[in-house]
């Protein structure tokens, strides 16, 4: 098939893919899969060959995501139990002051955002809005869109979460350099399309007069109350330590010789998936035992922590798949040849890829996994260019236009009490603003790097 033939199948298959989940309410996996099966008849794979095809996508994608993802939300559901996003709320709050409540509710979203789904973060850290907005008296609005949005940040640019490591990985970009990237990108953009958004954009919104009876806020305590909760220090560490751990093997392994036992020895300790099990096994101590949790206990919290991920396993793998038979069908590489023609950066193009995909689909992860299927031939096609980079342009372009098709926007709007206008006043436009200056950092940072 010529180019022009592949990249009609290619649109089709996206189109399909949008048509079965917003129109047929198809979940996102079978919607990939159906896609996958019609890019291997559309474009004349053996159908003998299919099933292997399928097979290899998603146990590659799965195989190294599978453990990350649980052990993630182990991390998680210990933050949630123990009261540490409790505890890293009030002490950032009387530090920094309630008058800066916006700033606070981004930054804690950039942290408790870490090991966990933004739609799970935001459930876990909404009873807090509350209680900053009516202890710093403002809209809850106001205090909620920079969380959602600096959770949005983190769930597409920051491995370890799912989609981020999944790009990074299809991509053969090194885990440790896009966090360290990503950090310098994801600050400012939150900062930007938070804060200072709901400063210049929501300075009309006045006090929720009805936060006392809101059965939300009820959930949460005040910030000045004193409880049994884990230390700020302790509780910070253990949400950053797989991070951490995974820097500090990238910064050791470009120091030592690969032939050392040193240089095996950090690799191994600095794999995502031996990271985040060490995470745990802290996790388990500093928010657990030490806290008079019994083993009985954490066993149990850690078997109610699989149970929520099986959905985005399932997105993922399909995901996988869709992005095995792109390549294998020669589409992917007829759309990086013909857009490799193109006098625009292939940052800017993987960016509107995975705009464009999350606009249509609603699915951050899904709009990344395909976006990375999509362009991974232009890494072949385009000198110089870094695939740390092409995955952060891509998780960029995947921060933008949360709307009615993304579960996340429905999620902030029911629980912040908003009206469906309100909603693509706030957390769309926050989202979009944050995606572009997300950009303009990806497109800075390529410079120098």
């Amino acid at each position: 098939m010529g180019t022009g033939a592949l990249i009609a199948v290619l649109i089709i298959s996206i189109a399909l893919i949008v048509l079965l989940i917003i129109k047929f309410k198809m979940h996102a996996s079978m919607a990939l899969l159906l896609a996958a099966f019609f890019v291997a008849v559309a474009t004349g794979i053996d159908l003998s060959k299919v099933g292997d095809m399928i097979e290899d996508g998603v146990g590659g994608t799965l195989g190294f995501l599978t453990l990350i993802i649980g052990f993630g939300a182990v991390l998680g559901k210990l933050l949630e139990v123990s009261g540490g996003a409790e505890r890293l709320a009030t002490t950032m709050v009387n530090a920094i002051g309630k008058q800066r409540a916006t700033l606070v509710m981004a930054l804690l979203g950039l942290i408790c955002g870490i090991p966990v789904f933004v739609e799970v973060g935001f459930v876990l850290l909404v009873p807090l809005v509350f209680v900053v907005a009516k202890e710093a008296g403002i809209s809850r609005i106001k205090v909620g869109i920079p969380l959602a949005t600096s959770l949005m940040v983190v769930h597409c640019i920051l491995p370890p979460h799912p989609a981020a490591t999944a790009i990074a990985g299809t991509l053969g970009a090194d885990i440790g350099t896009v966090i360290m990237l990503g950090l310098c990108i994801a600050i400012p953009s939150v900062l930007v399309g938070g804060p200072l958004y709901a400063h210049f954009a929501m300075h009309n919104l006045g006090p929720d007069e009805d936060l006392d009876d809101d059965s939300t806020s009820a959930k949460a305590t005040s910030l000045t109350e004193t409880k049994d909760l884990p230390g700020f220090g302790i509780t910070l560490f253990t949400v950053l330590l797989p991070l951490l751990i995974m820097i500090a093997r990238t910064i050791c392994t470009k120091t030592l010789a690969a032939d050392t036992m040193a240089y095996k020895i950090i690799d191994i300790i600095g794999n995502p998936i031996t990271a985040l099990l060490i995470s745990v096994f802290f996790a388990y101590f500093s928010l657990g035992l030490s806290r008079g949790m019994k083993l009985t206990q954490i066993s149990s919290l850690t078997d109610g922590s699989f149970g929520p991920i099986g959905g985005i396993l399932l997105i993922i793998g399909a995901g996988g798949a869709f992005n095995q038979m792109l390549t294998e069908s020669g589409v992917a590489p007829a759309l990086a040849d013909a857009l490799s023609h193109l006098p625009v950066s292939p940052i800017i193009l993987a960016y509107i890829i995975a705009l464009v995909l999350h606009f249509s689909v609603g699915s951050a992860t899904v709009a990344m996994i395909s976006a990375a299927g999509i362009v991974m031939p232009m890494l072949q096609t385009s000198d110089g260019l870094s695939p740390e980079i092409l995955a952060l342009a891509i998780g960029a372009g995947a921060i933008g236009f949360t709307h009615v098709t993304d579960s996340l926007f429905w999620m902030v709007k029911e629980y912040l009490h908003m009206t469906v206008p309100q909603a693509l006043k706030t957390l769309t436009v926050s989202t979009t603003i944050t995606s572009v200056v997300a950009l303009c950092g990806t497109l800075v940072v390529s410079l120098f790097f």
